[in-house]
């Protein structure tokens, strides 16, 4: 008994320790890996010369020169890794990765395979019409046509509001962003829905962006966050205290602004996006605690 009581205990150190070593996994290969994403313009997404760029490239690039100086390992190499939406999560969990810097949203559901930093985005769910349109919220969809990317968060989004009536309202499915977009361009929608950074990307690459208005109250409100390992609080602790640093001395509005309301290096396309009044809140009292 007390033999078996003794090799469930090694075996649960041995887990805990496993699962909580990431800075020494890198301290030992001497090199950083970052998880990345290939399209969430401007938060995560590749350059024409496909180096990872974005809003949360810059924040982990500041985690990261934080590692090496508590690491004491200045000359740290960096890596990268491109993931999407289905093998992020195994990247992390398998090492692969030490951390993601994206678009991966905090929910509680996925708390059960990884652990998430401080928020430095909240995605929401909006409409985008023309500027002469007269819907003004979701009650004013009633008999209206709407148009969605099929199988998006989106399109479940609308399909459970409890004030609409979906017998009144007519939904359209397309396959991607852009067309969904080119269908409410050709008048053949009213309104799309999808996230507000995604419809805010759309407006702002028509040559008048005047045309083209967001509205609508924030559904599907996510907390957008570094995305590493679970049972790991000294990597944790590094990168919250890091994310802190960053909001305490200004440095995440400034980094803001850079790409959510200025011309991107890229492409030129400005989103003027202002900071929602959920992210500027939160960045008073930083906390890595979400609703959902």
């Amino acid at each position: 008994m007390f033999k078996c009581l003794c090799i469930s205990f090694t075996l649960l150190f041995a887990t805990q320790v496993h699962a909580a070593d990431t800075l020494a996994r890198i301290k030992e290969r001497k090199t950083i890996i970052v998880a990345h994403r290939e399209a969430s313009i401007p938060i995560s997404y590749l350059s024409e010369d496909s180096k990872p760029i974005g809003y949360a490239m810059d924040i982990c690039s500041k985690v990261v020169e934080r590692m090496k100086r508590e690491l004491k390992m200045p000359q740290m190499a960096l890596s990268y890794l491109l993931v999407n939406p289905s093998n992020r999560f195994s990247a992390i969990q398998e090492g692969r990765a030490d951390f993601e810097c994206g678009t991966t949203a905090n929910t509680a559901e996925r708390r059960k395979q990884v652990a998430f930093s401080i928020p430095y985005f909240f995605s929401a769910t909006r409409l985008l019409t023309p500027a002469n349109s007269t819907i003004k919220n979701w009650t004013d969809l009633t008999q209206k046509r709407v148009v969605v990317v099929r199988g998006s968060l989106a399109s479940s989004l609308l399909r459970q509001q409890p004030q609409l009536r979906l017998s009144e309202l007519t939904i359209i499915e397309a396959s991607t962003s852009r067309a969904a977009f080119e269908i409410l361009q050709d008048a053949q929608a009213d309104a799309m829905v999808s996230e507000e950074v995604v419809l805010a990307g759309l407006r702002a690459s028509v040559a008048d962006v005047s045309q083209w208005k967001i509205l609508g109250n924030n559904i599907g409100i996510e907390a957008q966050t570094i995305m590493f390992a679970k049972d790991d609080p000294a990597l944790k602790a590094l990168i919250d205290k890091e994310i802190a640093k960053m909001i305490n001395e200004g440095e995440l509005n400034k980094l803001y602004e850079k790409w959510f309301m200025q011309a991107l290096p890229t492409t030129g396309i400005n989103y003027a996006l202002p900071m929602s009044f959920l992210l500027r809140d939160s960045l008073r009292f930083p906390s890595d605690k979400v609703l959902n």
